[in-house]
């Protein structure tokens, strides 16, 4: 049973943290994307069809983010102002094609149907972490109860062996 929670846990966190930079960098992944929704949003009869593109764009601007936010640069990294650039640069540009995207998906369906993918995207998110959360806590609680068991077992046998022990003690001296 604590196998099949470690592989629940393992395969949740792969998924809220999968690997983005294994494929496309973070600003290369937002631009990739931008650019197939824009050749795209006439043409798709709902959003269902953008859904991929839509997903790799908020992937690359939170990857784009991360590397921003990082701070286990190295020293020559974190005062290298080519380094700065870049990364400000790239996060500038990731939160302008979000916005264009975000313009055409409302033009195109809706005045509200951006905010309402972030919002359900987020409201996922965090209901896949809270289900982390709780098989962790349930591993817990089964390992916890493993080892009372187990506790139990040797305690048991302990005393079985206590007591052959009092027994073959008391059969030599009685002899």
């Amino acid at each position: 049973m604590s196998r099949e929670f470690d592989d629940i846990i393992n395969t949740m966190e792969r998924e809220i943290n999968m690997p983005v930079a294994e494929i496309l960098a973070g600003i290369a992944l937002v631009k990739s994307s931008v650019e197939f929704i824009k050749s795209n949003i006439d043409t798709c009869k709902d959003i269902g069809e953008l859904g991929g593109a839509i997903d790799k764009l908020l992937k690359g601007k939170d990857e784009v983010n991360k590397k921003q936010s990082k701070r286990g640069l190295g020293v020559k990294e974190q005062f290298d102002t080519s380094h700065i650039a870049r990364e400000t640069i790239d996060a500038k540009l990731a939160a302008e094609q979000l916005q264009e995207v975000s313009n055409m998906i409302n033009l195109r369906f809706g005045p509200n149907t951006w905010k309402e993918i972030l919002e359900e995207r987020a409201r996922r998110i965090a209901e896949q972490k809270e289900a982390i959360k709780q098989a962790k806590i349930e591993k817990a609680k089964a390992d916890k109860e493993l080892w009372a068991d187990v506790k139990m077992v040797l305690a048991v046998i302990g005393a079985v062996i206590g007591m052959i022990v009092c027994i073959g003690g008391a059969i030599y001296y009685s002899q």
